[in-house]
């Protein structure tokens, strides 16, 4: 078995320790990071570089899915792979447009986590549903869900906004999270609340949990 070197992310610490032992059992496999947010998973993965990113889709601050979508574009070598308790047709879009080549049910991690996490690493995909391989390829057309279609129209940026907003962060706040001023992300805020025609933040938290921003 070749050596590989392993972020994990989680905000569960007894899921993290878990998930630890059960990838150190294997020889010559390390987990060279542990990280509890998305946007640490980012930062750790740029800088660590390693072989695989294992990233619960619901984390605080920036989700798996953002994550992954901002590991994979910044051309990191490091295969993602994400953790989720559900399995949904329009997640597996999300997950596929982001870059994503795999994910495991938390359900299933100890029985396929070994064979997903050997998979991503050989540029194959494993995915714990059973997924036609037309569609990995994009010879098939995921089902259409309107209500969900709307994430895919906001920008990564908006997507990042609308989850610190639903987490209860005021403006000021996610400017410095963000490292951006004020004035932009009020600018982005009533650009996200008129193109999702919310209202209040009580349905922009509704929304961010409908689409899998956020977890109820």
């Amino acid at each position: 078995m070749p050596k590989l070197d392993v972020l994990v992310a989680d905000d569960h610490d007894i899921v993290r320790r878990g998930l630890r032992d059960l990838l150190e059992k294997q020889p010559g496999w390390k987990v060279v990071a542990e990280v509890t947010n998305g946007r640490e998973a980012v930062e750790k993965t740029k800088e660590l570089k390693p072989d695989v990113s294992i990233l619960d889709i619901s984390m605080p601050s920036l989700n798996g899915l953002e994550a992954a979508r901002q590991i994979v574009a910044s051309g990191s070598p490091t295969k993602v792979l994400i953790l989720t308790m559900h399995h949904s047709d329009p997640l597996i879009q999300q997950m596929l447009k982001a870059g994503v080549r795999g994910y495991v049910l938390k359900s299933d991690a100890a029985s396929k986590l070994v064979h997903a996490v050997e998979a991503v690493h050989r540029n194959k995909t494993f995915f714990t549903s059973n997924v036609p391989q037309a569609f990995l390829d994009g010879r098939e057309k995921p089902p259409k869900n309107t209500g969900r279609d709307q994430a895919l129209r906001l920008t990564p940026r908006q997507r990042e906004i609308v989850q610190l907003l639903a987490e209860g962060k005021n403006s000021r706040e996610i400017a410095a999270t963000l490292g951006t001023t004020f004035k932009t992300v009020e600018t982005h805020r009533a650009n996200i609340m008129r193109r999702l025609e919310c209202h209040s933040v009580t349905e922009l938290v509704r929304y961010a949990i409908r689409n899998d921003i956020i977890e109820a």
